[in-house]
């Protein structure tokens, strides 16, 4: 079967010979249509922090996770072969041909759905409901959401979908801010231009926000982010941190009393036939930010777009279609 091989960072390999895994009891073989590029994939690729430290190079496929296919082997009864399905590979190697999946990690797609390869968009709304439910009440609070990347569009989405009277989208590549507009933000703030913390204080009148989600992983979001909630309010660091231990702002932390709040973890899983029926029934669309879609072969050049996107224009949920 065909897979990706990191060999390095910055350095992939497609081949095409790699061993199909077999199903064991309870576990279902899926053949991929799409893969989906995920933020959690760009430390690994450039060697970033503590993905400097691992072993070079991984099993073939490693680290992909959002994928859709149809089911061509099945031991588990509820999941019949030629059900189109979103699928979580168990052992986290999704950025191959074929994946073992549990029926944990399983949700079923329609038969034949207008557009297929928008759906991988599932995945990550999972994983923001999931975060969702432990923020508690956001209706008239003023929110914020440092990054405008797939991820951070769907907080911002969603956050005004519950009721949010203000949500500002933050971010230093500026044409992610036309999305963040196009996703429902009312107000946005270019961090490559101004500072950000100063444009929240005079966006909220000097109260600054109730809930701030952090959804980059990188320090210098996260310590922007961890300024820009009022006393007492609440922090969501929602991106993966690159390193163990980096610099934070605790005193300020500390002193304003805030209220952290972190999500991840294979129970976002939970969540994947909910987000598969919100956009299927049409209750929430963010199928536009699957782009662009690129042929297997054009891997290396998905990962070098995701990796540089204030060159990539439009670069959302970069999505592989074999």
């Amino acid at each position: 079967m065909r897979a990706i091989l990191f060999e390095a960072p910055r350095k992939i390999r497609l081949l095409d010979d790699v061993p199909t895994p077999e199903p064991k009891e309870g576990e279902v073989l899926v053949q991929c249509t799409h893969i989906a590029l995920c933020g959690t994939n760009m430390g690994p690729y450039l060697g970033d922090g503590r993905w400097g430290q691992i072993e070079w190079p991984p099993p073939p496929g490693w680290l992909g996770h959002e994928n859709i296919g149809r089911v061509v082997e099945s031991r588990s009864p509820e999941w019949q072969p030629g059900m189109l399905v979103l699928a979580h590979p168990d052992d986290y190697n999704g950025f191959a041909e074929y994946i073992i999946s549990k029926p944990e990690g399983l949700a079923r797609l329609p038969d034949d759905p207008p557009d297929v390869g928008a759906l991988v968009v599932a995945q990550p709304l999972a994983t923001v409901l999931r975060a969702l439910v432990r923020t508690g009440p956001v209706i008239r609070q003023r929110c914020a959401v440092v990054g405008q990347g797939p991820m951070g569009l769907i907080f911002t989405h969603l956050l005004g979908r519950m009721g949010a009277s203000q949500v500002i989208g933050i971010d230093k590549v500026a044409w992610r801010l036309e999305w963040s507009r196009r996703f429902g933000a009312t107000d946005v703030v270019d961090a490559s231009r101004v500072d950000a913390v100063e444009a929240v204080k005079e966006l909220t009148d000097g109260h600054m926000v109730d809930f701030c989600v952090e959804a980059v992983g990188h320090p210098d979001a996260l310590i922007t982010a961890a300024h820009l909630p009022r006393r007492q309010g609440r922090l969501y660091v929602f991106g993966v941190p690159h390193h163990d231990m980096q610099e934070f702002p605790w005193f300020h932390t500390v002193a304003n009393e805030t209220e952290i709040l972190t999500s991840m973890g294979p129970e976002c899983m939970e969540y994947f036939q909910n987000a598969v029926d919100m956009i299927v029934q049409g209750r929430t669309d963010l199928t536009a930010m699957v782009t662009p879609r690129l042929p297997w072969e054009r891997a290396a050049e998905a990962f070098e777009m995701y990796a540089n996107p204030a060159q990539a224009k439009d670069s959302l949920k970069l999505t592989l279609v074999l």
